[in-house]
């Protein structure tokens, strides 16, 4: 859904969450001098069993997210041929870590990658979808808080991967996402958002289009889009807590 914190207000289903983070979203675009259009909100559906994903694209959601390869290889053929209001179909994105051994699976099902974290990874994705005929676009994960259990690449060897998923012919790469620390205070995730950011300005002024920043969840998303994301990945705050 282009142009679109906390838990769902009460009342309107998951129809009446979406109406609701839409107008937060619009909101938050307004205030950064920004249009909405220009922002895709991605419904995350981690556990979210497939008739409540119906309702969310019958709410208008045009984009929708998984974590895992094997639980998404499950639903979305459930899902085949589902349209939006509008008539469009939708668009699916991984964004959760990519082991390379479950790389072809998600060349098949997913049109956006948001998980690249290695020189490996890419390289792999590459060859698959050239078997496959398929030109996914990809973000390049960047890990921004230190800590150990996640996943991206340090900032210090951003710009030589970037570089190489770039030159790759059969995947476009299109920017960076980012998953900062936890915190209460959505605030707190600003400094991450900012610098997410100005590392992506950074590589653009050599000569490279990276459009796109994925960043921003159910709890700072309002944050992330003043700090110039195009895409934000809500999950709880739409479909509710996870089962």
């Amino acid at each position: 859904m282009n142009g679109i914190p906390g838990a769902p207000a009460a009342g309107g289903g998951i129809r009446g969450n979406v109406e609701r983070i839409v107008s937060r979203l619009e909101a938050a675009a307004r205030r950064a001098g920004r249009d909405p259009a220009g922002i895709i909100l991605i419904g995350i559906t981690k556990t979210v069993p497939v008739a409540a994903i119906q309702e969310g694209v019958e709410a208008g959601l045009t984009d929708l997210g998984e974590n895992r390869v094997q639980e998404a290889a499950a639903k979305i053929p459930e899902l085949a041929g589902l349209q939006a209001p509008g008539g469009g179909g939708i668009t699916w994105h991984l964004v959760g870590h990519l082991q390379s051994n479950k790389a072809r699976p998600a060349i098949d099902l997913f049109s956006w990658i948001h998980s690249v974290d290695s020189a490996d990874l890419a390289r792999r994705l590459d060859r698959c979808s050239a078997e496959a005929g398929r030109a996914p676009r990809v973000l390049v994960q960047v890990e921004l808080g230190g800590e150990p259990t996640k996943h991206g690449i340090d900032t210090g060897a951003l710009r030589d991967l970037v570089h190489e998923v770039a030159a790759l012919p059969h995947l476009k790469l299109r920017g960076l996402m980012t998953l900062p620390p936890p915190f209460e205070d959505p605030v707190s995730s600003r400094p991450f958002f900012r610098k997410l950011r100005e590392l992506r300005d950074e590589l653009a002024g050599s000569a490279l289009e990276l459009p796109d920043l994925s960043m921003g969840m159910s709890h700072d998303f309002e944050v992330a889009i003043e700090e110039g994301a195009s895409m934000v990945r809500v999950g709880r705050a739409l479909f509710g807590e996870r089962g």
